[in-house]
């Protein structure tokens, strides 16, 4: 089940949703409150998406009967000492030799659940959003993720996901994009085929 808050966008695509909290019953908010408070007030459209458990990117491409190539995971790294946040497809794998390029650091390295779960205290570990602004971390998108219509992102939960439009995220977070994913033979076509 699909809920649209925020704003009056359409719905997603022919994107499935599951089941979501019965009508009748008073069911706490998946999404923490200070995500949606932040997206309400930046005026960001956004529609929430109830779905079984799913702890990976690809399982939430696959809860939700959509392609990786709509779902965003952040990935959190560690470069000189500072934490980034890394927002790339979940078909791919994030290439820390070109984060570490882009960002002219001399390391860059997966940062340890420790190093940032103090940022994220009402996200579950592993659902952290990519919303830099509101967790005072800067934000690396890879460009693969730019020619898509819409996004699929965490945010704080794993049984419920955010859908933004690309254009509103990249206006809400001014991510730094690039390149910074190992590349995939068929990558190119498969992010023109977004929508099942």
């Amino acid at each position: 089940m699909s809920a649209r808050l925020g704003g009056t966008r359409p719905a997603s695509h022919g994107l499935k949703g599951w089941g979501g909290p019965p009508s009748r019953q008073k069911v706490p908010p998946m999404i923490p409150e200070p995500i949606q408070h932040y997206l309400q007030q930046q005026h960001v459209p956004f529609l929430r998406h109830w779905h079984p458990r799913a702890v990976t990117a690809q399982e939430l491409a696959q809860a939700l009967h959509v392609t990786g190539y709509r779902v965003a995971k952040s990935v959190i790294v560690e470069a000189d000492g500072r934490l980034c946040i890394c927002l790339i497809p979940a078909t791919d794998t994030l290439d820390l030799d070109r984060v570490r390029e882009v960002l002219g650091a001399r390391e860059a390295r997966l940062a340890s659940e420790d190093a940032f779960a103090d940022r994220f205290p009402e996200c579950e570990l592993g659902a952290e959003p990519p919303f830099g602004h509101l967790y005072e971390l800067p934000v690396l998108m890879d460009e693969g993720l730019g020619v898509a219509e819409d996004l699929l992102l965490r945010a704080g939960s794993h049984e419920e996901a955010l859908e933004v439009s690309v254009e509103d995220f990249i206006g809400l977070e001014s991510p730094r994009m690039a390149s910074i994913t190992h590349e995939h033979a068929g990558r190119h076509t498969a992010h023109h085929d977004l929508h099942p």
